[in-house]
């Protein structure tokens, strides 16, 4: 009976444990794409960049637009912290049918603050509209963001995305025919199954500077590049994950598992009618 009560007790400790934890698992599966600032009421961008330089800048859960000439790339930028798995939806409102010519192919790229192009897991990146089509869609998901990454790697760090979006391929005729755009950004949570161990000093946004630049901006009272490329909540990127609730988690049951273990094996001592001296 006592090995069952402390079998029992094990049991119980495990599930306190694990209780508040648990809800830390629902972030390791790939939650619905939830816009981080779907609640905010300011308006996005009205007009797009012509460069990396000059991208217009937007925050996710804001609705960017812009009007320009086919032919034309259109750049913006959003910041992206750890943890997150970026989103990206344009859609082209394209020119009246009976201006154009024949089909046009459309493509949306994402580059990282170091201006590397960034693979999409999945979404139609690249798409072709037929001659009668009003408008098309495009999309990309990105990896989720890692607070570090070793330097050959080519792995989304946390920092400033550009989006660019063009024309890749359409009659010769229809080149500077007018269209609008419309892009969003919906950035998911993925939790601790992509947290890593290191983080960079300072998130890759433009005119990012050294540590000692940065404090000395801030006791002048300027905005440092990297405060003002921030997210709405600012930047999270730190070396803590919940993956150290989960080490911890393990290592409390496995504790309990020794001890139920060493309960189960050590037996009930010397039998009643063994003599003493045998």
């Amino acid at each position: 009976m006592r090995t069952v009560r402390m079998l029992a007790a094990a049991a119980l400790a495990g599930a306190a444990l694990l209780g508040p934890v648990a809800p830390v698992a629902l972030a390791d599966t790939p939650a619905p794409s939830v816009s981080r600032d779907s609640g905010s009421e300011d308006a996005g961008p009205t007009e797009a960049g012509t460069t990396f330089r000059t991208a217009a800048a937007f925050r996710p859960g804001q609705e960017a637009t812009a009007q320009a000439a086919t032919g034309d790339y259109l750049y913006w930028v959003f910041p992206a912290d750890t943890g997150e798995r970026p989103t990206v939806r344009a859609t082209v409102t394209l020119p009246e049918s009976a201006l154009r010519h024949g089909p046009a192919t459309w493509r949306v790229d994402v580059y990282d603050g170091l201006r590397r192009r960034q693979p999409c897991m999945y979404g139609a990146q690249s798409r072709t509209a037929a001659k009668e089509a009003a408008s098309l869609e495009l999309a990309c998901v990105l990896r989720p963001v890692r607070a570090s990454a070793d330097a050959w790697a080519n792995d989304p760090l946390p920092g400033s995305y550009y989006v660019r979006l063009t024309v890749t391929g359409l009659p010769e005729e229809d080149l500077g025919q007018s269209f609008s755009a419309r892009l969003g950004v919906d950035v998911s949570d993925m939790g601790g199954s992509y947290a890593t161990d290191g983080a960079l000093a300072a998130p890759l946004v433009p005119g990012a500077t050294t540590a000692d630049l940065a404090e000395q901006a801030e006791e002048e009272g300027r905005r440092t590049a990297v405060e003002a490329a921030a997210p709405e909540d600012g930047w999270s990127s730190t070396w803590w994950s919940d993956r150290w609730l989960w080490t911890a988690a393990g290592g409390v049951l496995a504790a309990l598992a020794g001890i139920g273990g060493y309960a189960l094996t050590r037996g009930t001592g010397r039998p009643p009618r063994v003599p003493p001296a045998a």
